[in-house]
């Protein structure tokens, strides 16, 4: 999918929380000027970062109807929806359309180059507890799977063996004793992305939930108590923009019944990235409505 994204004609960004007590999700801003895409939630609990047209911007949760603030990263090529906050919380980590990951504080300013030039494409889900290494998804062939590469303190690239089929989102759990994901290796349905988690050693890959729809991106809160994830309809491929989906909340002693499930327009840019608010009480998502 090209970057940065646009909206259609008619269409509007909408930046939602919802959270496990929330049946109603709250709208808290939109806009028909920019796609924002795939918030994540500041330490401080004071801001959303999100990306949209090409950059990175802040929406304060204070005073949202003022409309979000572009960062300044100066000559940073431009971002795609792939950004995670450092643990530290005055970093982020960023996947950019020349194909790398960078890091940059978030008040703004230059951004440090953080993958090795192998000629391939780099896309970040996870920075372990500790700030020492990345999860991503390293694709050399846009047309073959992609695999779960760990960059390690120094500089080494590790591969971490889930099986066939395509992955994505890798992420790690609060206690960085595993790797969430999606990945198709359960099915020989094309594209049947379903959730699971590997230990952040390696070993076997272990199915959270079996489920008829395409299940992508699982975020752990920051009590590992409650995660969000988001369902595609039944053979779809990829997560695709502009599809009805749902957005659901569960308890991570029983992924299979849903806490909370919220149903919207959108996709892509709905949910990449975890959203989860410091406090485990909340998380963002986004709705791309069409009028």
């Amino acid at each position: 999918m090209a970057y940065p994204r646009a909206l259609a004609a008619g269409q509007r960004s909408q930046i939602w929380i919802g959270g496990p007590e929330m049946a109603h999700p709250e709208l808290i801003y939109e806009t028909d000027s920019v796609l924002l895409e795939a918030p994540n939630w500041t330490l401080n609990g004071k801001s959303l970062i999100l990306n949209g047209a090409g950059g990175l911007w802040t929406l304060s949760l204070t005073s949202p109807d003022t409309g979000p603030d572009r960062v300044d990263l100066g000559e940073l090529p431009d971002l795609n929806n792939d950004h995670v906050l450092s643990p530290d919380g005055e970093h982020v980590y960023l996947s950019a359309m020349d194909t790398h990951i960078y890091r940059a504080p978030l008040a703004g300013g230059a951004a440090q180059r953080m993958t090795p030039d192998d000629g391939r494409w780099h896309f970040l889900h996870g920075v372990s507890p500790d700030d020492q290494r990345l999860a991503y998804v390293q694709i050399s062939d846009m047309d073959q799977p992609g695999q779960l590469a760990i960059l390690e303190a120094d500089g080494s690239v590790r591969i971490l063996d889930v099986g066939v089929g395509h992955l994505d989102g890798p992420e790690w759990s609060p206690d960085g004793q595993w790797i969430y994901l999606n990945t198709e290796t359960f099915t020989s349905t094309p594209g049947h992305a379903q959730l699971a988690r590997i230990p952040d050693g390696g070993g076997p890959v272990e199915r959270l939930l079996t489920s008829d729809t395409v299940d992508w991106f699982p975020h752990l809160s920051a009590n590992a108590k409650f995660a969000t994830y988001i369902s595609f309809p039944a053979g779809t491929l990829g997560h695709p923009a502009d599809l009805d989906v749902e957005v659901r909340t569960v308890s991570t002693h029983d992924w299979a019944t849903p806490l909370q499930s919220y149903p919207l327009f959108g996709g892509q840019g709905t949910l990449n990235v975890n959203s989860w608010a410091p406090d485990s009480s909340q998380f963002a998502f986004v709705a791309y409505p069409v009028a």
